[in-house]
């Protein structure tokens, strides 16, 4: 079934309420190794990006023309590090289906790889630094292997949801080398990041509209 503009716009509207659900528990991970506004960043760039997109025509913007706006405006809205991470990841995403009037299944899958690349690159962060990547590489590679073995889009995205659970609740045991929290060493063992929570929420909220959308 494809993915239209109209979808994505949904798509945005509910990252940007599962995100904005959970701001304050956002805010309370940023403020053991942070500076205790990670929830807010991601609440008015989510905002900002489904607000952004949900003032396209659905019927003469294209799907990257909806990735790019939704880079546009997150970037605007937040100029600490996630603005350029999900900038970023937008772009790309709107790069990988160039030319789409809507998006296949396997166009969709390209995206939400896409997406954990840009993040990856611009941050230049590998796994196990206790960075988003925590949550978006994993979700990635596992959504890539169950859509390459086989799997439908939704059970590709159910994997990738897990994946980015488990992602995010192995930073506890990491130090950082990203970033504020890298600065405390030892004393961030035992605490969630907050990007990867973030991650994980967002990564969540785009299985949920999967299943929604195949259903």
């Amino acid at each position: 079934m494809a993915i239209t503009t109209k979808d994505l716009q949904h798509l945005l509207a509910l990252i940007a309420g599962d995100i904005a659900a959970h701001r304050d528990h956002l805010c309370e991970l940023d403020g053991a190794i942070g500076d205790g506004d990670h929830g807010l960043a991601m609440d008015a760039g989510c905002e900002a990006a489904a607000k952004a997109v949900a003032a396209l025509d659905p019927v003469q913007a294209a799907p990257t023309a909806a990735f790019n706006a939704a880079a546009k405006a997150f970037l605007n809205a937040v100029g600490a590090s996630s603005g350029p991470l999900y900038a970023t990841a937008f772009m790309r995403a709107g790069a990988a289906v160039k030319g789409r009037p809507e998006l296949s299944d396997d166009d969709f899958v390209r995206a939400f790889s896409a997406m954990a690349q840009g993040i990856q690159e611009r941050g230049k962060a590998e796994p196990g630094e206790k960075t988003m990547v925590d949550a978006w590489r994993p979700a990635a590679d596992a959504a890539l292997h169950a859509w390459a073995d086989g799997a439908a889009l939704r059970q590709s995205l159910d994997m990738a949801e897990r994946a980015a659970r488990q992602g995010c609740e192995a930073t506890k045991d990491m130090t950082a080398a990203k970033g504020r929290a890298s600065r405390l060493g030892e004393r961030v063992i035992g605490h969630v990041d907050p990007g990867a929570a973030s991650a994980a929420i967002i990564i969540a909220s785009i299985a949920k509209f999967v299943r929604h959308h195949d259903g």
